[in-house]
């Protein structure tokens, strides 16, 4: 990739160009005058250490000396160093500079609430061998974090608040305005520019791939779901039908992209209602398709002279083209990147998404629960999973006969106050915002397929704090893979018990327990509140017990009370699926105690005063 390399300017791009954000910066400074009067302290790294990020902080020394601009990813400072004045964090060519390498640079940005997101992208870039990246702070608090961690990172002077921005909230579109921004400050500079949201991680280094496409001004994602090539060229722009996804996007700082950047600045600006994407999407299409003589996957755009292409979704993959489809499998391609959108739990759900897909890094001590962990195998038919049409019917016949299971084991967990291992899910239906046919036409989902838990459950109702005298303790819960997981400590895999349910009145059942300790627990079928308590009373130290089943697992509480608050929490803890085509109400809730209410069908509201959830 070629370089533009100069190095004449210092002066901060934020204040040069944007004046509007300069008062920020005395916010900061405050900030950072009190933290140098103190020696700083390193908080521990909360990633492991792979042998990739090792080679990357030990890789040979800069010909130039040492700067918190150069310094190796992961080396935090010296812990006897004070914290750098706010000047220091501003945004300048000569940081770029110092990062970029063969004239490209990978830019993120964020604010606190984001901090683990952030920490997960840096790693997998750097276990990629990939260091030319760059963090963009939106609050001092996410500054301070990253750079004790030997992130390299600038102060966007945005003075955000550091709490998660929700999709739509006016915190949301001034985050994706200081996108916009930071992209007009970043291409003057002359550097490549691979822009990416938080909420994605890299699986492959992308910066050969992009070097394929040298012509190019842009290069973007999209929300394309139906796959229009089966090898990892670009996308036929002619198919296209999805949106252009501004998540992961690849700027050549030509003039054609650097006018797309200011009109675009021009038009969010404008507007604090208008989303960046649609913004963006309509500025791309204002001249969109003749394509490039001798490159016929790319397409002049914009103002006709701009040279566009689309990212194959197969590869860099969307949330519903990797974790629904799974699309990079079946054609058995290397996905570059997931971005972990097509989710519908916030940001907790796109959390949970890349943790069931074993992409997140988590701290040690999300691996080691003081209480110990549950977990069971699921039971499921057959019949409800593989035999007859995949229709609403199945679909709710297959989800909700695993959700009996799923309720006993919530029940068990609350009781014996461990975290529970949540079982893989299996779906017949896909779910959408839209009335659809059950699977959307074009795509390459299977049915049925295992289906990510935000699809059924509302996981960030689940991880909310509600309040312990109305619904009862709180119940902690896992990702499906969790056990799986390279990062579970050797203690925790070693320390299990498994457990198997056996008819209470059989000769095997009421046969001397444990004497051999390779042998499995045997449980009672329906075991009383009482008689669970004290079997497992001599378990406590077992990191794990795996139920062999959860069906007819726990005969229910002792204490109506202690029942009530449960049945309110994890009533809770369902959404529902969407939607039945041609319909005005065309979702349908899930409901999970289904099983008591005679004759119940899984049929959409017929009124608006019918359209709420069974527990409101």
């Amino acid at each position: 990739m070629g370089a533009r390399c100069s190095g004449e300017s210092t002066k901060p791009v934020f204040v040069g160009i944007y004046g509007a954000v300069l008062g920020g910066f005395a916010v900061s400074a405050l900030f950072f005058l009190l933290s140098s009067f103190s020696s700083l302290s390193t908080p521990p790294l909360p990633l492991p250490t792979t042998p990739a990020a090792a080679a990357n902080l030990s890789r040979s020394a800069p010909a130039l000396p040492e700067t918190m601009y150069n310094r190796p990813i992961w080396k935090p400072p010296p812990r006897e160093s004070r914290m750098p004045s706010p000047r220091a964090f501003r945004l300048t060519r000569d940081m770029v500079a110092a990062r970029a390498r063969d004239g490209a640079i990978v830019v993120t940005f964020g604010n606190y609430a984001f901090l683990d997101f952030i920490l997960t992208w840096v790693r997998h870039l750097t276990d990629l061998g990939v260091d030319n990246l760059l963090v963009g702070a939106m609050d001092t608090k996410l500054l301070r974090e990253l750079y004790l961690r030997g992130v390299p990172v600038f102060d966007m002077g945005s003075r955000m608040a550091t709490e998660d921005a929700g999709w739509g909230s006016p915190t949301f579109h001034k985050m994706g305005r200081e996108k916009v921004l930071l992209i007009n400050a970043l291409l003057p500079f002359g550097y490549e520019l691979l822009m990416c949201d938080t909420d994605m991680v890299w699986l492959k280094n992308p910066l050969p791939y992009l070097a394929r496409y040298p012509d190019a001004d842009l290069l973007t994602s999209s929300d394309q779901v139906i796959p229009t090539v089966t090898d990892d060229s670009l996308e036929n722009w002619r198919e296209v039908t999805g949106a252009f996804n501004i998540g992961i996007f690849h700027w050549r700082p030509t003039e054609p992209s650097k006018r797309l950047a200011k009109d675009w600045k021009d038009l969010v600006l404008s507007d604090d209602k208008l989303w960046d994407q649609n913004a963006f999407n309509d500025l791309v299409h204002k001249v969109f398709g003749q394509p490039v003589e001798g490159q016929d996957d790319l397409v002049y755009s914009y103002d006709g002279k701009l040279k566009l292409g689309v990212l194959p979704a197969s590869i860099f993959c969307s949330g519903h083209t990797y974790f629904v489809q799974g699309i990079y499998k079946q054609l058995h391609l290397e996905p570059y990147a997931v971005h972990t959108t097509f989710q519908y739990a916030g940001t907790e759900g796109k959390r949970h998404r890349l943790r069931e897909a074993m992409l997140f890094f988590d701290r040690p001590s999300y691996y080691d629960s003081p209480g110990g962990f549950l977990s069971f195998k699921p039971n499921i038919p057959k019949s409800l999973l593989l035999d007859g049409a995949h229709t609403v019917e199945s679909h709710f016949a297959l989800v909700n006969y695993q959700l009996k299971q799923i309720r006993t084991a919530l029940a068990i967990a609350s009781l014996l106050k461990r975290t529970l291992v949540m079982p893989p899910l299996w779906c017949r239906l896909d779910r959408m915002w839209f009335g659809h046919p059950g699977v959307m036409e074009g795509t390459m989902t299977r049915q049925p397929f295992l289906c990510p838990m935000d699809h059924v459950f509302e996981v960030h109702v689940m991880l909310k704090d509600l309040p312990k005298e109305e619904f009862g303790p709180h119940i902690d819960f896992r990702e499906y893979s969790f056990l799986e997981n390279p990062s579970l400590p050797q203690e925790v895999k070693e320390s299990l018990l498994e457990v198997q349910l056996c008819d209470d009145h059989s000769s095997r059942c009421s046969a001397v327990n444990r004497t051999d300790k390779h042998r499995p627990l045997l449980l009672p079928r329906n075991s009383t509140e009482e008689k669970l308590l004290n079997i497992f009373s001599s378990y406590k130290s077992v990191k794990t017990i795996q139920f062999s089943s959860m069906v007819d697992a726990f005969g229910g509480f002792a204490d109506a009370a202690v029942e009530m608050k449960f049945r309110d929490r994890v009533k809770r803890y369902v959404g529902l699926w969407c939607c039945v085509e041609f319909r005005e109400i065309g979702h349908i809730y899930y409901d999970m105690y289904w099983d008591e209410k005679p004759g119940w069908k899984p049929h959409p509201p017929e009124t608006r005063e019918q359209d709420h959830p069974p527990w409101s």
